[in-house]
């Protein structure tokens, strides 16, 4: 009888954790423009579009770079949004640490979290004469 028993209670949790995944969470196509420079301290500022459900939302991005960085740069990221459920979730403050370098044109691969769960996949090119160690924050808001 024991062992049915733990069987039985072994299925009712393996239900239970299944029911229990999180609501559905969708996806967006972005783009982003970010300029990037500094000597020492750094700023980055730019903008882009999200695009979710067919729609077109514009998007505003604005951050600080501490540590070591010299240089300027554009860069020019496509990728995707995942695990938001509005347009609102892609809006908030994201971190990263970083190395790099660029002289005259690069690629460039990121992936960044928001305090929503939003998950950023970019990809992009970087054109420009900059190099960085650094602690990067960067806020993303709707226009």
């Amino acid at each position: 009888m024991n062992i049915w028993r733990r069987f039985w209670c072994a299925l009712v949790v393996a239900i239970g954790v299944g029911v229990s995944v999180p609501a559905f969470a969708d996806s967006g196509g972005i783009r982003l423009t970010i300029v990037k420079g500094g000597w020492i301290l750094g700023a980055n500022g730019g903008s882009g579009a999200l695009v979710f459900h067919g729609r077109r939302y514009p998007l505003s991005v604005g951050g600080i770079d501490a540590g070591l960085v010299f240089g300027l740069s554009k860069t020019e990221f496509h990728g995707r949004v995942t695990h938001i459920s509005r347009p609102s979730d892609v809006a908030g403050v994201y971190g990263a640490g970083g190395a790099g370098a660029a002289v005259g044109v690069g690629a460039r691969v990121i992936v960044l979290t928001n305090e929503k769960g939003a998950v950023l996949e970019l990809q992009g090119r970087q054109i420009g004469l900059i190099a960085n160690l650094d602690l990067s924050g960067m806020v993303i808001s709707l226009r």
